[in-house]
């Protein structure tokens, strides 16, 4: 058997016969001859059967509907038409299990991405969801080379964990107590130590921490994994179940940190436009379509952001420079911020994508946070009001990788644990980090989904997950 995607980029012998196996992508019907779409997953063409009713009884090419599974015989001709190089004549013909009705639903025809999402189980064998998951599968395999040159060890963070590393508390909870008779103390509270692990578990926000103890270890080290978060917004930016890229280097200061976040966005984006041109190009082209229906349409089309992101050197700006510029800015002074700017706000979309978008028109990586808007890892710098943060933004999606160079000082992180009221003896295995043989170190997380959003061009984080988990959804 051979796929579709080295029949269309090799040159095989028109006097051979090969095996294809497929989907029915669309067919047409003529008095002696049925012609059918191929489409086998591993490419974003289709390869054209011609079936020719003199080989063929009329059963069986009623057989031949959309959506249906084959398995087909035949040899490579030049083709007639002037949609495609080549076509397959079919000698034999299979339909693998069951025979599909004529009511398929994935009819050939422009199906709206709403629809498409209450068939989320169907959906990737359309011709943008197959081009998004092809670029998915690409851009893993980038971010897994790119630390494997780099001598990094992958690290499996678990899933199930005690902590809140982000300190935001919503939290899915792990519990094996029986809900409908939750046991309880006699202070008439939940009796933990009745639970699977004896005290209160969630599903884990990020492995970060984790991830510091496996780099005073390793030097250098990432997770790549499922997150979780039980925030109630059902907006086109947020997923219950999202992949992050948490990386951490041990004897890394923040500005290490960021040289590195910069080379790993350029080096994984510059991977997925080579290796995925086809799909690239697609996603642009159906970016570029659906542009002037868009009343918000960012100013750079798709390609071009990729080549700017890939190549440009990035604006860096601390936090204040960039309240300066955002307080100065003609959308603030005519109040068209929803959120009001001053020193001390945690930075929203809008702020954000001001900057990138307007200001700058490309990347800006913004630094030196106020400490009360990040989280209690953050090294405090000298002035005692701000924490060697950063965060990296890109057009149309903001906030792309947020990090820091951590608090390795010992009496530093327990008064920052104390200033956000962090539980210090549960915290105590992650205190002995700092207690024998702490070094200066950094990491920052990049939000996979985020990254798809921005590679591929669509508009709804959902589009870009094989199978989303949002507050009242879970179809499958």
């Amino acid at each position: 058997m051979i796929r579709i995607s080295s029949i269309l980029s090799e040159k095989i012998s028109s006097s051979k016969t090969i095996q294809v196996q497929g989907w029915i992508k669309n067919r047409r019907v003529s008095k002696q001859v049925t012609f059918v779409t191929l489409n086998d997953g591993s490419c974003l063409q289709n390869l054209q059967i011609v079936i020719d009713h003199n080989f063929f009884s009329e059963d069986d090419i009623k057989k031949f509907c959309t959506g249906a599974s084959l398995s087909i015989s035949g040899y490579l001709t030049k083709s007639q038409g002037k949609k495609q190089a080549i076509e397959l004549q079919a000698q034999k013909i299979d339909v693998l299990g069951h025979a599909c009705p004529d009511t398929y639903f994935l009819q050939p025809k422009k199906h709206s991405l709403v629809f498409l999402r209450e068939k989320v189980h169907l959906r990737m064998k359309t011709s943008t969801f197959g081009a998004i998951f092809r670029i998915r599968h690409a851009l893993s395999m980038a971010i897994h080379q790119f630390f494997h040159e780099k001598k990094f060890l992958w690290i499996h963070t678990p899933i199930i964990t005690p902590n809140d590393a982000e300190g935001a508390g919503e939290l899915f909870q792990v519990t094996t107590l029986p809900l409908a008779k939750i046991p309880q103390t006699e202070k008439k509270e939940v009796d933990f130590d009745k639970d699977f692990f004896s005290q209160k578990c969630n599903l884990t926000v990020s492995g970060q921490l984790h991830g510091e103890v496996a780099a005073m270890a390793f030097s250098n080290i990432y997770t790549f994994g499922p997150t979780f978060r039980a925030e109630d917004s059902n907006t086109s930016r947020h997923l219950a179940e999202f992949w992050m890229v948490e990386p951490e280097m041990a004897f890394y200061d923040l500005e290490k940190n960021i040289d590195f976040a910069i080379n790993f966005l350029q080096y994984i984006i510059q991977y997925v436009l080579k290796n995925c041109q086809e799909d690239i190009y697609f996603l642009a082209q159906r970016e570029e379509e659906s542009k002037t229906k868009k009343a918000n349409s960012l100013p750079m089309l798709l390609l071009e952001k990729l080549q700017q992101a890939a190549k440009v050197s990035y604006i860096i700006i601390t936090y204040t420079e960039a309240i300066e510029i955002l307080s100065r800015s003609a959308p603030n002074k005519k109040k068209k911020f929803k959120f009001p700017v001053k020193w001390g706000i945690d930075l929203q979309a809008e702020h954000e994508r001001y900057l990138v978008e307007k200001h700058f028109q490309k990347p800006v990586v913004i630094t030196h946070f106020p400490k009360g808007i990040k989280a209690f890892y953050m090294r405090q710098n000298a002035d005692e009001k701000t924490v060697a943060a950063m965060d990296i933004l890109f057009p149309g999606i903001g906030e792309i990788i947020g990090g820091s160079q951590r608090e390795e000082r010992y009496e530093q992180l327990i008064q920052a644990m104390q200033y956000f009221d962090i539980n210090q003896k549960k915290m105590d295995w992650y205190l002995d980090t700092r207690r024998f043989g702490t070094v200066p170190h950094s990491g920052f997380g990049l939000g996979f989904e985020r990254l798809m959003l921005f590679i591929t061009g669509m508009d709804n984080i959902r589009d870009v997950i094989p199978f989303p988990r949002t507050p009242g959804s879970i179809i499958c």
